[in-house]
């Protein structure tokens, strides 16, 4: 039957409701189904891989008699047993799958052991023996800076004359910020099963965000078209980026074996393997020079970041460049001079995580108003609020776009005055007068997030709606549900284009056979991209009802009306299943795919200019801290936050979002140490010696709101994303930290305060500070 172009109008009911995540009770009593608990297929055989023990060297000998001679082994596959292609790169081919000739970082996988059990496999991969040629090794991205050494061409990005501005400037701020990496943790760490089909084919389960890049990861290994590599995930235990492209490796090994041996492999790596094998947030090193003028307004910024990229390129260049488009946050800044470099170090590859270098790009520009206001004598938050984004010509970024649906000064008015933030400044002001030791600090720190991809043709999804005879519905797109809910608001979107209880609607695992072509869920886009797609996909379905309702109750399809489970014509209501089985039995079509493309997107590599975001997500956090002076130690005592989710389409499961960003950004800033020892060994490598925040560092009080916005751009139901945006909340509580120790000399000094702010990153901020101020 033919239906006319249709768009997608969803009525009221399941939309916009705070309804729990759709595998809530699953989660809790241990129900929900990971990649390990798929029973296993007779036969199964498990991996382990063989690390390198060295920084930077090449491999002279590799002797593996005592590896094959274990108890329980049946293969070990080195990278010349590779019937494809040896590399996992996702954009520059420089990433084996095995090492070959020559490792380049302390962990690096060198073979493949494959046995009966998982212990098996791993006590074997210990039985190597290694002889290594020691090369030089750069273990720090200021060392890969001097010595010039990067894994991709340098990135620069200018508007106006920034030289010309600092040369004429009253005032000028120089000096050397550096912030972290940190390690995803995510709570079920990288593992993929893979069984052997008729045929030569591959199925793989895998903990992936990106099925569709291991597929083609799997199909150049292994020397198969893609079409006879199926690539399914139900849910993921955890992804923060870490699952984008560094799942790739251990899928290989996986498959490559499987196919070698024609039986299942399953590779699931310990926690501390995990840890020295995959790559983590970039962390970066900024060289700065900043203009600005008595008040406070930012004149001229010049930035030279460098980010530690690891041994490989990965996802380095765009993490850059999303850090870069990011120095701005939400400032106005007129002439800029921004340049990237991305280090080349004998270290795991760095890779995507929550945010994707925006964080990292826009803490800077945080740190340099901070600077300047104590420079000045002024409260922070003057000077944000001086320097906002505003009306024309102060409304366009330096890469171009211009900001639209600027509402960070509505959410700032709010948030300053619910928080009662100038009442708590003068309070921290008279405790710490009277206090000697024990130092409140308070901060107020916005956020603006552009959303989108910035490579544009990543920025589409596909799914399918099935409506079957009994009127349940059945969703499958593209997208990845890692507990972000991106399921539930899925399935919530289709029932509201049909009219129907959320109980009616099931998101189905996501399925390289069933939707191809997907692109990786992240850059906070799963549900704008899926959630649009089923939308269009359910909308389909619904017109083709109202067509065939129209046709035999009377009235026009536009009369027809879905609600309550129910469909409605000329005062005649029927039942959603009883309409749905007439149209079945008259041969009408009851399924439809959907597809979606986000408009408005161009982006020049070279220049660096464009329109790379759909639009920008907004939000602010204040944040309120003590610091014991004596010993560095600190406690959150309150955090308020408000953020914009556009027109939520689950308001319980945003703020779950906001409060877990927020939680996540403060681990990285103040907890998250990664340490690497002269050798070049990640010391930080397990639970034992990597602190994440636990239910302790969480504020006791927490206030945390949605601001009320509706999206000004046509995006699934006017929503925005969530996912990445909370994160950059956590400024606050940095900044505050530096607040409370700028009063140990009355607010006149600089505390020289990096991220992580561990107790002894705060106690050497803290004597610099007391030496200064004599």
């Amino acid at each position: 039957m033919q239906t006319k172009p249709i768009t997608a109008t969803a009525p009221a009911g399941v939309a916009h409701q705070p309804l729990p995540h759709e595998s809530a009770p699953l989660h809790v009593s241990g129900g929900a189904t990971y990649i390990d608990d798929i029973a296993e297929a007779a036969g199964t055989l498990h991996a382990a891989l063989g690390l390198s023990e060295r920084a930077h060297a090449r491999l002279v000998g590799l002797d593996l008699s005592a590896v094959r001679a274990a108890p329980g082994v049946r293969d070990v596959i080195v990278a010349a047993d590779i019937p494809g292609e040896n590399d996992c790169g996702p954009i520059v081919h420089d990433d084996p799958i095995l090492a070959d000739g020559c490792v380049q970082y302390l962990g690096q996988p060198i073979f493949a052991v494959i046995a009966d059990s998982h212990a098996e496999a791993r006590r074997a991969a210990r039985l190597a023996r290694v002889d290594y040629e020691d090369l030089p090794a750069t273990l720090t991205p200021q060392q890969a800076h001097r010595e010039q050494s990067y894994v991709l061409p340098p990135l620069r990005l200018t508007r106006g004359d920034a030289q010309a501005a600092l040369q004429a400037a009253p005032f000028r701020l120089r000096g050397e910020f550096y912030v972290g990496g940190q390690e995803q943790f995510y709570l079920e760490g990288q593992i993929s099963y893979a069984l052997p089909q008729e045929g030569g084919a591959m199925h793989l389960w895998c903990s992936t965000q990106h099925p569709t890049e291991m597929q083609q990861v799997l199909a150049h290994a292994l020397n198969l078209p893609a079409h006879a590599i199926t690539v399914a995930v139900r849910r993921l235990g955890g992804g923060f980026g870490g699952k984008e492209s560094q799942s790739a490796l251990f899928a290989a090994v996986a498959a490559i074996a499987a196919q070698r041996l024609q039986k299942p492999v399953k590779l699931r790596l310990d926690r501390d393997d995990d840890m020295l094998i995959t790559g983590k947030r970039h962390c970066f090193h900024y060289d700065y020079e900043a203009a600005y003028d008595s008040t406070g307004r930012i004149l001229a910024l010049r930035v030279v970041m460098v980010t530690r990229a690891g041994f490989s390129a990965d996802l380095s260049g765009p993490v850059a460049t999303r850090a870069m488009c990011h120095v701005d946050n939400a400032y106005y800044l007129s002439d800029v001079d921004i340049r990237a470099f991305c280090g080349k170090t004998n270290t795991q590859s760095n890779t995507a995580f929550r945010g994707f270098g925006g964080p990292q790009g826009a803490i800077l520009i945080e740190h340099v108003i901070d600077s300047i206001a104590r420079s000045l004598g002024r409260d922070p938050l003057d000077l944000r609020k001086l320097n906002y984004y505003g009306a024309p010509p102060r409304d366009v970024t330096p890469y171009g776009q211009r900001v639209e649906d600027n509402v960070i000064a509505q959410i700032t008015a709010d948030l300053e005055k619910s928080s009662d933030y100038e009442a708590r400044r003068a309070q921290a002001v008279e405790f710490n007068r009277a206090s000697p030791i024990l130092k409140k600090g308070l901060a107020f720190t916005p956020v603006k997030f552009g959303i989108s991809f910035n490579v544009a043709h990543y920025n589409q999804a596909g799914a399918l709606v099935h409506v079957y005879t009994d009127g349940s519905v059945l969703v499958n797109h593209g997208g990845c549900e890692m507990g972000q809910g991106l399921h539930t608001k899925v399935a919530q979107v289709v029932a509201a284009e049909l009219g129907l209880p959320l109980a009616r609607v099931r998101a189905t695992s996501t399925d390289t056979s069933k939707i191809a072509n997907t692109s990786a869920t992240a850059a906070s886009t799963g549900a704008d991209l899926n959630g649009m797609a089923a939308q269009q996909a359910a909308a389909r379905v619904r017109a083709r009802l109202a067509e065939f309702t129209a046709a035999r109750y009377g009235g026009t399809p536009q009369q027809v009306y879905f609600a309550d489970d129910c469909v409605s014509v000329g005062g005649q209501r029927f039942a959603f299943a009883d309409i749905v089985q007439q149209a079945y039995q008259a041969r009408v079509q009851l399924w439809a795919d959907g597809f979606y493309a986000t408009p408005k997107l161009h982006w020049d590599k070279k220049a660096l200019q464009g329109h790379p975001f759909y639009y920008y997500a907004y939000g602010a956090a204040v944040s309120e801290v003590l610091v014991d002076t004596l010993t560095g130690e600190w406690k959150l005592l309150r955090a308020d936050l408000l953020h914009d989710a556009g027109n939520s389409i689950n308001p319980a499961i945003d703020l779950g979002q906001v409060e877990g960003g927020f939680i996540q950004g403060m681990g990285w800033l103040t907890l998250e140490e990664l340490w690497w020892n002269e050798a070049g060994r990640l010391m930080t490598h397990s639970p034992s010696t990597y602190k994440i925040p636990a239910v302790h560092d969480c504020p006791a009080d927490f206030r945390v709101r949605l601001f009320p916005n509706r999206n000004v751009e046509n995006t699934v139901l006017r929503s925005k994303a969530v996912g990445e945006p909370p994160l950059l909340l956590a400024f606050s509580v940095f900044f505050a930290l530096r607040d409370a120790i700028a009063s140990l000399a009355e607010q006149r000094i600089n505390p020289p305060l990096d991220a992580p702010a561990t107790p002894e990153a705060i106690m050497r901020a803290v004597a610099a500070v007391r030496m200064a101020a004599i």
